[in-house]
Parts: structure tokens; C-alpha cells; sequence
């Protein structure tokens, strides 16, 4: 999906009109919506600072605004040949159809995506058992990595390696 496609949809998705997002990014507001128009149409493309700048505002990481470009099935299928090539992405047919998945025994980018993938399931298996509300699991994964607690990518650490962190230092200060 082209990024002006991923701006439309996140604006949408928060109910924001085109001149609303445009002016609270700093656009003057006579010509806000038709710049927005612009990004969104693909006739324009936002720089690295807009798109830090409007994710900010739609509340997503800037890496959910610019996904590789899978608009067409052909572009799909060559997004997963590249994730084939390089995480190791496997496709398989089953009796319930085709699956997908990533051998973490693949090398070290196979292991960092399985680890990515296994965060996902866990909260895509908690929204549907009802542990989270939808509004919960999207904003998981429309500001993913920031809250995932799994990874290693989490700007926070959790309380039990702060605590070890703690504990270790403080020791080593006697």
C-alpha cells in the first residue's frame, strides 16, 4: 500500500478531515487540505520529517505509513520473495489452505522475525480471546515495536530487568 493510501487510512481511522490534519501539521489552513490531498493522491511525497511529523499526529510509528508497496498482487508477491530471500519465509499448502511461517533456525534475521511474528500472535490470540479491545491490539500494531513487551526493541525495559539491572549494580557498588 502506497504511503498517501496509509495516510488516508489512518486519518480516516481517526476521523480526521484532510484540512484538520493538514493544519495541525503546519500547513497554512488555505492550502491544508489540498496538500493533504496531494500526499494522499500520491501525486506529492512527504519527506522524512512530515512523515515523523503526521505520524505523530495520527498516533502510529512512521514506519506504518511508508509499507513496501503491495498494491497490485504482483508487487504482494515479490514483497514475500523478498521476505523469502532474506527472513527466510517459508510457504506451505495445507488441508486448510496455505500457511506461511519462519524457521528461527534459518540464521539470525529468520530468529529476529520469528521472534516479531510470535509477539503478533500473542496479541492477535489476546484480542480474539477478548484480553484486549480492538482499540488495544491496533494500537500494538500500528506503533509496533513501542509497546511490545517481547522484544528486545521496546524503549522501556520491564520491571523484572530493571529490577535484575537494579539489584546487579547495586551489589557491585558494596
Amino acid at each position: 500500500m502506497a504511503i498517501g493510501e496509509r495516510i488516508r487510512f489512518f486519518r480516516n481511522l481517526r476521523g480526521m478531515t484532510q484540512k484538520y490534519l493538514g493544519t495541525v501539521v503546519g500547513f497554512p489552513e488555505k492550502t491544508a487540505d489540498i496538500r493533504m490531498a496531494q500526499y494522499e493522491s500520491c501525486s506529492r511525497t512527504p519527506k522524512a520529517d512530515l512523515i515523523e511529523n503526521l505520524a505523530g499526529v495520527l498516533g502510529v510509528s512512521p514506519l506504518a505509513l511508508s509499507v513496501p508497496d503491495i498494491d497490485s498482487y504482483l508487487g504482494l508477491m515479490h514483497t514475500l520473495f523478498t521476505l523469502e530471500d532474506r527472513y527466510g519465509l517459508t510457504v506451505e499448502k495445507t488441508e486448510n489452505g496455505v500457511s506461511m511461517r519462519v524457521d528461527p533456525r534459518k540464521g539470525k534475521d529468520a530468529a529476529e522475525l520469528s521472534e516479531m511474528l510470535n509477539a503478533w500472535a500473542e496479541q492477535s490470540e489476546k484480542y480474539r480471546n477478548g484480553d484486549i479491545s480492538r482499540e488495544d491490539y491496533d494500537k500494538w500494531r500500528y506503533n509496533y515495536p513501542k509497546y511490545d513487551e517481547s522484544s528486545g526493541y521496546v524503549k522501556v525495559p520491564s520491571q523484572a530487568l530493571s529490577d535484575t539491572l537494579l539489584e546487579t549494580y547495586i551489589d557491585k557498588l558494596k
